[in-house]
């Protein structure tokens, strides 16, 4: 014989369920909504992405292929503005903004720029360059330097170079040409404890280098005490 078995089911108090049922009318609108939300944001962003920046970010990679070849060979004007057939990075700024290629051609903008002699120009395409690649920032930060030196920006100037020395140390020879520079450019200024401190930088940091062992010589000028045959 079958032995029947009972579970007795567990009442729910009533203002309990009440209080559910509640909660539910209350905030199901809500929740549909944010979920419909996310789901078009995550579908925007995929489509976005998928049909318009991918194709958009190859055609932009073709595009600059030729400038490329031109920075390559210190072409700065063709770098800038094209050939004739090609367009330069300027064009490619424009056409193919958002771009990680975009981004990159203002780089060759700002450093071509500085190859002309045009100082503020090359100062406004590298002063919000920024970039995952180490060696592309520090030519960036160094080249940002040498724009603000030549237009008598001391204070500007050594701040980028500083950035520049520290941002990929293990390039050690421009890392510490870098850092010489930003110690020269504050001894010319008249900051002198400044310039020790970074000399010493220098020697420590880079000692094999080249400019490592010039270090001494730079820190032996700067803190001998003054006199008649001192240089001026």
């Amino acid at each position: 014989m079958a032995v029947e078995t009972k579970v007795k089911a567990v009442p729910v108090r009533g203002d309990a369920a009440a209080r559910l049922q509640g909660y539910w009318i209350k905030y199901a609108k809500t929740a549909a909504i944010v979920i419909v939300a996310a789901i078009v944001i995550f579908g925007g962003w995929f489509v976005y992405n998928s049909w318009i920046m991918q194709p958009k970010e190859e055609q932009a990679e073709k595009a600059i292929y030729k400038a490329q070849q031109y920075f390559a060979q210190d072409s700065s004007y063709k770098v800038l503005h094209g050939d004739g057939v090609n367009k330069g990075v300027l064009a490619i700024m424009t056409n193919y903004s958002g771009t990680k290629t975009a981004n990159l051609a203002k780089f060759y903008a700002g450093v071509s720029y500085l190859k002309l002699g045009k100082f503020s120009d090359a100062i406004n395409q590298l002063k919000d360059f920024t970039t995952d690649s180490k060696p592309v920032q520090m030519k960036a930060y160094g080249c940002l330097g040498d724009a603000y030196s030549e237009l008598k920006k001391n204070t500007e100037a050594i701040d980028a170079y500083k950035k520049a020395a520290s941002t990929f140390e293990a390039d050690e020879a421009d890392a510490a040409e870098y850092l010489f520079r930003a110690a020269l450019l504050s001894e010319v200024s008249g900051n002198t404890q400044q310039a020790v401190d970074l000399y010493k930088q220098l020697k420590d940091k880079f000692p094999t280098t080249m400019r490592g062992s010039q270090a001494d010589k730079y820190l032996y000028r700067l803190q001998i005490v003054p006199n008649e045959f001192s240089a001026k």
